[in-house]
């Protein structure tokens, strides 16, 4: 199977309070966005990733280490728009693994379990999720995360928004890391049915999963755990971040 990865790398972090392109935020010592590139190189399930940048895309060009292609997300509209974006780039494949450039610790290792789960369950749509035990603490970093929607026989039917949730539906724990693997023929198929209905007016990647669920197609998940999807928006969250990776080392 031919295996294509974005990483969604536009964001601009103005909750960061930094100058640099957020995905340029060093964790370590290291770029965000060579901790992704360097686990996806190792998982071999793809070579050079093709990368989602925004306006300062020259900046982030020259001044990752990694050598990949590139998509221009102009306009901030949301996940799906940065997805629809990378199309041309991507070319053709089989399927396409979806990553977000805020989440440094991804492992090859899950990489590889999302490839091969896609692939031995035949599914249009494989996804990871993380459970977290309360949004207290260090997890309070998660508190602004989907939520990951299940129907009464336990099947994943959707993810909401924290910002569009419910107050019940902001207490589910099983959240959204943004780590998908889509069949690559349905997703460029659906990905513009996206609306922006929504508080924010973006095209939000997440409800391809309802639509995949209305339409009768194949989804399965994996967990994760809430250490290696922890992404980094604000200083308090670089600052855990840190503290996670001394632990690790």
């Amino acid at each position: 199977m031919k295996i294509k990865v974005v990483i969604l790398a536009a964001g601009k972090g103005k909750r960061m309070n930094s100058s640099i392109p957020k995905a340029l935020s060093l964790v370590g010592g290291k770029p965000i966005l060579q901790y992704l590139y360097d686990s996806i190189l190792e998982s071999k399930v793809d070579g050079p990733p093709v990368v989602v940048i925004g306006p300062e895309k020259q900046r982030l060009c020259e001044s990752f280490g990694g050598v990949c292609e590139y998509a221009v997300q102009e306009l901030q509209l949301g996940t799906g728009h940065a997805v629809n974006v990378s199309k041309d780039v991507v070319g053709d494949s089989d399927a396409v693994i979806v990553l977000n450039g805020d989440e440094p610790f991804v492992s090859a290792r899950a990489l590889q379990k999302l490839a091969k789960r896609h692939e031995e369950r035949g599914n249009t749509i494989t996804m990871m999720t993380a459970t977290v035990p309360s949004f207290d603490g260090w997890y309070e970093a998660f508190c602004q995360w989907g939520r990951i929607l299940r129907g009464s026989n336990g099947h994943i039917v959707g993810i909401r928004e924290c910002k569009d949730a419910t107050e019940n539906e902001k207490d589910i724990r099983e959240l959204n890391p943004s780590l998908f693997c889509f069949d690559a023929e349905w997703l460029w198929k659906n990905i513009d049915e996206l609306g922006n209905a929504n508080a924010q007016r973006e095209y939000y990647l997440t409800d391809l999963i309802q639509i995949a669920v209305l339409q009768g197609k194949k989804l399965s998940s994996i967990d994760v755990a809430p250490e290696e999807v922890v992404g980094i928006n604000t200083q308090d969250e670089l600052k855990i971040a840190e503290d996670l990776l001394e632990r690790r080392t």
